[in-house]
């Protein structure tokens, strides 16, 4: 339990004990003619007040309430910012941001457009978290000389000070979730596959549900988003896509998606209205750029070319651009049907299969570690991870992490952030857990 002084003036004198349970104010008075307990309701737990009745008035009272859960937040926060600071490496960020300037100032930087790009994006998001992470500092360091100097009745200085630090608690946690992003491969773009599963058109209208889910997070993060490849169901929705999501750690946020998603919902597509499963699994890889040597040899891949479906009509494709790579030795199959050359095609479709002999050895070395250890877990590409519960009730369940969201129609518009950093904070947990 941590006892931390308030405000002693003459007549009384304040503390505050910390407990798990939460807050226990004390509030000590001369000669006191009479003494009890009042319960103040808050936010998280409860304040139970042991005062005595002289001439404390509600006003006051509340003041000093609140000025103990402004000192007790500050430190808080104060804590959890240093610890952002320790993992973070602000200095080596500037650093970083000062050696992409020089470079942005070549004549020759926009000769690989590409790289330029990827630079470009690096930049933004570096310039970006070392504005917020000063602008956390400012807050911080302003909130604490201000509430040095406040006077005892003051409390619009006090309800100033609150607003300001409720104001960096967001962007911290968000710091704090960029330090988790550590993995070698957690800057990498991504390559985010749905593949419709049990179901039929239920399925497939439950894949392309997923797919816009994923496209409408990526634009909410600015993120570039780009079709790989797309084959649609014959009724409804699709049989399987892929996405190429372009930006700052796009793999290190997504990878938790990569699992088996379960949809419960009365079925649009039965006459009889009744409830329906459907299942979809998604599948996260990094885009392998040529620092990561993969060596795929000719005689391991068997190509073919087909016409890449499109609108129809005067729309419809004559030629055969489409490309389609089977990987013999691991039986991958890998397409592409978006670019309008089969060169270009067979290109992208060759850097997707690398991506994905990449995770695989990745999970090959992953699982030989497991078995090392010991552990009996569930864990593997066709898991299930999360739940979407549309009727009887609306509830979103990650089957992980044990977080649910009732809100089921924001989710599905692309608000998936909650589940992301809650799966990012289990993750260090068990790594940690895993070490020790």
């Amino acid at each position: 339990m941590l006892k931390v002084d308030i405000f002693q003036p003459q007549s009384f004198a304040i503390h505050l004990h910390l407990t798990e349970d939460g807050y226990f104010l004390q509030i000590w008075v001369k000669n006191p003619s009479q003494v009890g307990d009042a319960v103040f309701p808050n936010k998280n737990s409860k304040v139970v007040i042991k005062w005595a009745f002289l001439n404390l008035s509600p006003d006051v009272l509340y003041l000093y309430i609140m000025l103990a859960e402004v000192k007790n937040r500050i430190e808080e926060l104060k804590e959890r910012f240093f610890d952002v600071q320790q993992a973070m490496d602000i200095n080596s960020m500037k650093d970083e941001l000062k050696k992409i300037d020089i470079s942005m100032s070549m004549p020759s930087f926009w000769e690989d457009q590409e790289k330029a790009k990827e630079l470009t994006q690096r930049r933004k998001w570096l310039e970006e978290t070392i504005k917020e992470f000063e602008r956390i500092r400012s807050s911080l360091e302003g909130a604490e000389e201000l509430l040095k100097e406040i006077k005892e009745d003051d409390l619009e200085t006090l309800s100033m000070i609150a607003e300001e630090i409720q104001s960096v608690e967001k962007p911290i946690r968000e710091l704090e979730i960029k330090t988790f992003l550590s993995e070698e491969m957690d800057r990498k773009n991504a390559y985010l596959t749905v593949q419709a599963g049990a179901g039929g058109t239920e399925a497939c209208d439950w894949a392309s549900m997923l797919l816009r889910m994923y496209r409408r997070w990526a634009e909410r993060h600015g993120y570039e988003v780009e079709v790989i490849d797309i084959n649609p169901d014959d009724i409804a929705g699709i049989k399987s896509a892929t996405l190429l999501i372009k930006g700052p750690y796009a793999y290190g946020y997504l990878k938790g998606e990569s699992g088996v998603h379960r949809l419960v919902r009365i079925s649009p597509f039965d006459a009889n209205a009744r409830r329906h499963t459907s299942f979809a699994s998604v599948s996260v890889v990094p885009q392998i750029d040529e620092s990561i040597n993969i060596e795929i040899r000719e005689e391991d891949i068997q190509m073919e070319t087909f016409r890449a479906s499109g609108a129809g009509g005067q729309y419809v494709n004559k030629t055969d651009t489409a490309v389609r790579i089977r990987h013999i030795p691991t039986g991958i199959v890998v397409s592409c049907q978006q670019e309008r050359s089969q060169f270009q095609n067979r290109l992208k479709a060759l850097e997707l299969l690398k991506a994905k002999l990449y995770q695989l050895e990745l999970q090959k070395l992953e699982e030989k570690k497991k078995s090392l250890e010991g552990e009996k877990t569930d864990i593997g590409w066709g898991y299930q991870i999360r739940s979407y519960v549309f009727q009887p009730y609306q509830m979103v369940k990650d089957l992980r992490t044990g977080l649910e969201v009732g809100n089921v129609e924001a989710v599905m518009d692309g608000d998936i952030d909650s589940f992301i950093e809650e799966y990012l904070r289990w993750r260090a947990k068990e790594n940690i857990s895993i070490k020790r």
